[in-house]
């Protein structure tokens, strides 16, 4: 009975300190990722990307991706500068769990992975995509980039909440595990990825 009650008391400690934990990090990203227009770029070039593969007419549909070009610039140059400002975050507040309880950051440092590295990841993957140099089609393009978003969406709710919680999320509004996101980014970034993140 009292070991019972014990493992209750630690149970409550524990997630008290998850919630804690979680705030903090919510709050930090939030601060610094609050100065920009990232989620609704990303919002428009996600539904612009839907209504360009969607349209059945050549020239609509040219134009569609014409008119987005200023959006993946806008949101590579804004995630670069996102990417610089958060680099200037303290060192133990930037750390990712790879386990379910941030707890375990301070005790196992190796159970962990630096934000401030996987957002440079994602900058240089997101503004390679846009830049283009590797003359993929208009729809390959919109399918890279739209790959690199999902996967830094991903990095943040993880850095957040949980990689269990980040996943979940990304199924729901994308309807793609963060395997597939993770197959389909280029693969500079997801040798990167993977290197840091230990997946």
């Amino acid at each position: 009975m009292d070991i019972l009650i014990l493992a209750m008391v630690a149970a409550t400690g524990i997630a008290f300190f998850n919630a804690q934990q979680q705030k903090k990090r919510i709050a930090l990203l939030s601060r610094v990722l609050g100065q920009y227009q990232i989620e609704a770029l990303m919002e428009n070039l996600t539904q612009g990307y839907l209504r360009a593969l969607g349209e059945d007419d050549a020239e609509r549909r040219d134009q569609i991706w014409s008119l987005l070009t200023g959006a993946e610039t806008s949101i590579a140059e804004q995630f670069g500068r996102f990417a610089r400002d958060f680099a200037n975050v303290d060192a133990q507040a930037a750390r990712v769990n790879r386990f379910p309880l941030p707890l375990l950051t301070g005790l196992l440092p190796q159970g962990s992975f630096d934000a401030r590295e996987a957002f440079k990841i994602h900058a240089q993957g997101i503004a390679e995509a846009v830049a283009n140099e590797a003359q993929r089609s208009a729809r390959d393009k919109a399918f890279v980039l739209s790959a690199e978003l999902f996967l830094m969406q991903h990095t943040c709710h993880w850095f957040c909440r949980s990689r269990a919680t980040a996943s979940v999320r990304l199924l729901q509004r994308h309807q793609t595990s963060h395997e597939q996101v993770l197959a389909s980014v280029s693969p500079a970034t997801r040798r990167a990825y993977t290197e840091l993140t230990g997946l």
